[in-house]
């Protein structure tokens, strides 16, 4: 009898297919003797669409709304309807004796595998398998350890709730929006609240005044000091600022004070996926989106860092015996980092307080797995991930920054100045950082109080206070994060889905504005919905009813008697609404006027009004993912009389399609390169030689 394995994505399932010993591969699943591995394509099942309950919501009207089934149904996704067949056809073989569940040890991970379970009426065992890590050490360990599906009903029942509130109010309310103003508006329980916060930004950016003020800086002996009235170092009026110049100008400045602190710094927590997301953004500019992605791809492919969407900073005291293990992994990339670690007899944690059971949901902090590193073979965005990674793991093998705090009151002519300097003593695990520098200070004990210091080189600063920034990807992840807006899992895509909406866009920088369209947006929704507390409120629900201290029936009643309250409100409202990007072009179809908007590759298109038209028309060329070999920006794609052509937008440079030859990857390079050089291979010298020059010249 064999135990059918349910993976997520087709890579996961090949990696356990192989560490499984199982060798005879279909295009539905991967067999072995005592094993059968299959997979999801993501979620192969979801939540039927109203007109499947009624034909009548095919067309959508307000007066219909709102849809509330007494029970929500699924189905199996059209587009992927192959793979969910191909399943419940194997779980129909009499050699089947149970089932593992073996998606991604999550709430969504759990969604995707018990909608299949259910749709294809499985009745043998069901047991879980729940690993942090997809190297073959954590995969046989966790087949060691395989839970009984019972111990995550509660996770499950929280997935199911997330789905279904956001099926009622997400659908329902965008559907009342759009009917009701003629546009595409898109509301929901997280993603409104989230764009509030940014509209609430611009409403702070608007309503800021600019104010001059005036700063002093001054030479005192071999210091630098700062005027200074109590805890204020603004000057509002200039002619104060001047006349305090002229006082001080040629005298003396007597110590009043000196207070002198040795302070510690101790190392950060390891990173969950938000405070990832933020380093990343604020570091290298990368959305969140971006970041989850290259970390996907580091835990699947290259298996190299533990579980991506975790929520915890911190690790459970078994995963202490591992450290040393780890650090060999990482050794040939981080060679002058590790080596002082590993030339001690104990590989000694001294950050000891990351290292907190309690402080660990379903998976720890993102560390980097046993696998061993080839740091070639990845791109330069998923190198920057992974440093960030790194170091941060690496700091909590070293000691505490530490260093002293200097503060000097002088005294001349009723004025005070001010000296602030810090001297390092021992920078610690801050000797990781990439900007890390061994600055000189003049010693902290050469003031002592009653030192007469010549006041020399007064200077005045003239400056304007700043209005606030727009927000960035890291400061938004950061409120969503305190008001518990989302997961660490859709955070990342609740942006990216605002954006497509065309609610809010990035600015250069990338920074994050609101449009005409989601300023408006915001003024029809109810208050509830877009005050952050009532959605955080939603979370914090399902989190316990993920524990099992909450109640999924009461949760559900309370979102459907919410979904019929805002339907109503919109229905009565009497706001009014102006639609975004309209043009004078009308439809070639009905007659209806079009607007512009921005297809998924940024290019333009013209939209009909008209929602039962659909017609729709591109206005720039598509772009492709081939990247110009000047800017390496995207270039487009173009259909001429010779065939299809890309070009540089920006440098206007051109290339053949026909010619563009798909690059080598560097890991399969390295594989081939490995069996050409065995001594032992089967090539001939000329094939050998060949290929080495192919591949030599593909590098260039």
């Amino acid at each position: 009898m064999k135990t059918l394995i349910l993976a997520e994505k087709p890579s996961v399932a090949r990696d356990m297919a192989r560490v499984l010993k199982c060798q005879r591969v279909n295009k539905h699943f991967i067999e072995g003797d005592r094993y059968l591995v299959t997979w999801a394509l993501g979620h192969l099942i979801e939540l039927k669409m109203p007109e499947e309950y009624d034909i009548r919501y095919k067309t959508w009207r307000l007066e219909d709304l709102p849809v509330i089934p007494k029970k929500m149904e699924t189905k199996p996704i059209r587009q992927t309807s192959a793979q969910f067949h191909a399943i419940k056809k194997l779980s129909g073989r009499a050699d089947l004796k149970d089932l593992v569940i073996a998606t991604d040890a999550g709430r969504e991970g759990e969604l995707v595998a018990r909608w299949i379970i259910e749709k294809i009426h499985w009745r043998k065992p069901v047991r879980r398998l729940w690993i942090s890590s997809q190297t073959d050490k954590a995969i046989h360990e966790g087949f060691r350890n395989l839970k009984p599906a019972e111990a995550y009903n509660n996770l499950y029942k929280s997935a199911v709730c997330r789905s279904e509130a956001d099926w009622l109010i997400g659908l329902n309310i965008s559907r009342a929006l759009t009917t009701k103003y003629n546009d595409s508006l898109s509301a929901g329980r997280v993603q409104t609240p989230t764009l509030s916060m940014i509209i609430h930004q611009e409403k702070k950016i608007k309503a800021f005044h600019p104010q001059p003020f005036w700063t002093i800086s001054a030479a005192v002996g071999s210091f630098t000091a700062t005027w200074q009235n109590g805890s204020q170092t603004r000057i509002l009026n200039q002619d104060r600022a001047n006349k305090i110049i002229q006082k001080l100008s040629g005298k003396k400045a007597t110590v009043r004070h000196v207070m002198t602190k040795k302070k510690t710094e101790r190392q950060p927590l390891l990173y969950d996926l938000t405070e990832l997301q933020r380093d990343a953004n604020r570091k290298f500019g990368y959305s969140a989106r971006k970041t989850l992605n290259i970390l996907q791809v580091l835990y699947e492919r290259y298996k190299i860092v533990t579980y991506p969407r975790t929520d915890s900073r911190y690790l459970t005291k078994d995963i202490e015996p591992t450290m040393r293990e780890r650090l060999k992994a990482i050794l040939s990339a981080y060679s002058g980092e590790v080596r002082p670690i590993l030339h001690k007899k104990n590989t000694h944690v001294r950050a000891s307080f990351v290292f907190n059971d309690r402080k660990v949901g379903d998976h720890h902090a993102l560390i980097p797995t046993e696998e061993p590193v080839f740091i070639q073979d990845l791109s330069e965005d998923e190198v920057h991930v992974y440093d960030l990674i790194i170091r941060r793991f690496l700091s909590i093998f070293y000691p505490e920054r530490t260093y002293m705090q200097m503060r000097a009151e002088l005294s001349s002519c009723g004025e005070t100045l001010v000296i602030n300097q810090t001297l390092e003593t021992d920078p610690g695990f801050t000797v990781l950082s990439h900007n890390h520098r061994n600055e000189v200070n003049q010693p902290a004990d050469t003031l002592k109080q009653g030192d007469e210091l010549p006041v020399l080189d007064l200077l005045i600063h003239h400056k304007m206070t700043e209005p606030p920034a727009r927000l960035s990807e890291a400061d938004l992840l950061t409120k969503m994060e305190k008001f518990g807006l989302g997961t660490p899992a859709t955070r990342a895509d609740i942006i990216e889905k605002l954006i497509q909406s065309e609610s809010i866009r990035r600015e250069s920088g990338g920074r994050l504005a609101p449009t005409s369209k989601g300023q408006q947006l915001i003024q029809l929704v109810n208050p509830d919905l877009k005050s952050p507390d009532l959605t955080a409120r939603w979370e914090r629900e399902l989190e316990n009813i993920a524990r099992g201290s909450g109640n999924p029936d009461h949760f559900m009643k309370e979102i459907r008697n919410q979904t019929k309250q805002l339907v109503q409100e919109v229905r009565t409202s009497d706001n009014t609404y102006k639609i975004q990007n309209l043009t004078k072009k009308k439809c070639p179809q009905c007659g209806s006027p079009m607007k512009e908007s921005r297809a998924r590759d940024g290019g333009r298109i013209l939209i009909c009004i008209n929602r039962a038209c659909h017609y729709r028309k591109r206005m720039d060329p598509k772009l492709s993912n081939h990247r110009c070999p000047h800017c390496h920006k995207k270039m487009e794609i173009h259909k001429g009389k010779a065939g299809a052509y890309f070009q540089c937008r920006t440098c206007g440079i051109v290339e053949k399609a026909e010619n563009i030859g798909k690059k080598i990857n560097k890991r399969e390079t390295r594989r081939l390169m490995n069996k050409i050089n065995n001594k032992n291979g089967s090539f001939s010298n000329s094939l050998e030689d060949a290929l080495k020059a192919a591949m030599k010249k593909e590098q260039e």
